[in-house]
């Protein structure tokens, strides 16, 4: 579809990479609905519906998603099941019902197998369960590819699914219970270094791998698929780069010039073993490579972070 001049519906558009990818569509022409918790209750059908009838949009690109890290997984597994689940089926069967022309559905790379092999394929979504740690809320993304292709098959509808990988940047999460990992080693970095201490706590032991994607690079991506992608496969999001969280805790200390020692601790969980993605499906598909240099954004990140605290450490 051609994306300038077109009405694009963003769920979660006030979100960590629903504002990015809102941006990203109307530097290209869209006009953009990005929307928020209170614009429409997503869990609920007749509120889709509505939304569907007010706007009239000619996409959908559905990122609303209740998301966090390790510990917010564990805290709240049946609510990250259920309103993921819910909200995904229904705007996605409100879409179908409502023949909206386009849309563009976010999974997880939580949806691959635990013990996967790295690079995570498309093909292998299927060979295993996921990381138990966040695997109802990778099960309950998971489930929309299920729908997304059930519908293209049965409907015809133009539904593509992607599998975005760990994002990171400005506006992303540093509450240190429910955010991610980048976002919580720059704030307990931050914090140490204002307070003076001489050693950092981190979770696990450091061996686990991730693979991280700028927040941009993310929304160029999205943008992409929905202007040239029109396929039931689903596709991996990434940067095609691994690196071990112990390394990444080097990274993001040296971003903030902190000096101190960083401690593991092994009670705590690891979750998956590794993660890093096959991305040459996207390539192939729409033309998507990452750009944005893995310590450039680190950096820029704990920028933007460090411009929203005041003297004190807190978030201004």
């Amino acid at each position: 579809m051609k994306v300038s001049g077109a009405s694009v519906v963003v769920t979660g558009g006030t979100g960590f990479l629903g504002r990015h990818v809102a941006q990203a569509l109307r530097e290209d022409g869209a006009i953009v609905y990005a929307l928020g918790r209170s614009d429409y209750d997503l869990r609920k059908r007749a509120a889709i519906d509505r939304m569907l009838l007010d706007l009239a949009p000619d996409a959908v690109v559905h990122l609303a998603a209740v998301v966090g890290g390790i510990g917010a997984n564990r805290a709240e597994p049946g609510r990250f099941f259920y309103e993921n689940a819910s909200m995904g089926i229904e705007v996605l069967e409100a879409c179908r019902v409502a023949r909206t022309p386009k849309v563009v559905v976010a999974g997880t790379v939580c949806a691959y197998p635990k013990y996967a092999p790295v690079p995570f394929v498309e093909d292998g979504l299927w060979d295993g369960y996921p990381e138990e740690t966040n695997a109802p809320y990778g099960l309950a993304k998971k489930m929309l590819l299920v729908q997304a292709q059930a519908n293209r098959e049965q409907y015809g509808m133009n539904i593509v699914y992607l599998l975005p990988v760990n994002l990171y940047g400005p506006h992303h999460n540093f509450d240190l219970e429910t955010g991610h990992v980048i976002p919580g080693m720059i704030r307990r970095f931050l914090e140490a270094q204002s307070a003076g201490a001489d050693e950092v706590v981190l979770w696990g032991d450091g061996s686990p791998t991730r693979e991280f994607l700028h927040v941009r690079d993310a929304a160029r991506a999205f943008r992409l698929a929905l202007e040239r992608y029109d396929g039931e496969q689903p596709v991996n999001i990434g940067s095609g780069r691994e690196i071990s969280i112990r390394d990444l805790s080097v990274v993001v200390a040296n971003a903030i010039g902190y000096e101190g020692r960083i401690r593991w601790d092994t009670t705590k969980p690891n979750g998956q073993p590794r993660r890093g993605l096959d991305t040459s499906r996207a390539h192939d598909l729409f033309g998507f490579a990452a750009e944005i240099p893995f310590a450039e954004g680190v950096t820029e990140t704990v920028g933007w972070y460090r411009s929203r605290i005041g003297a004190a450490g807190r978030e201004l």
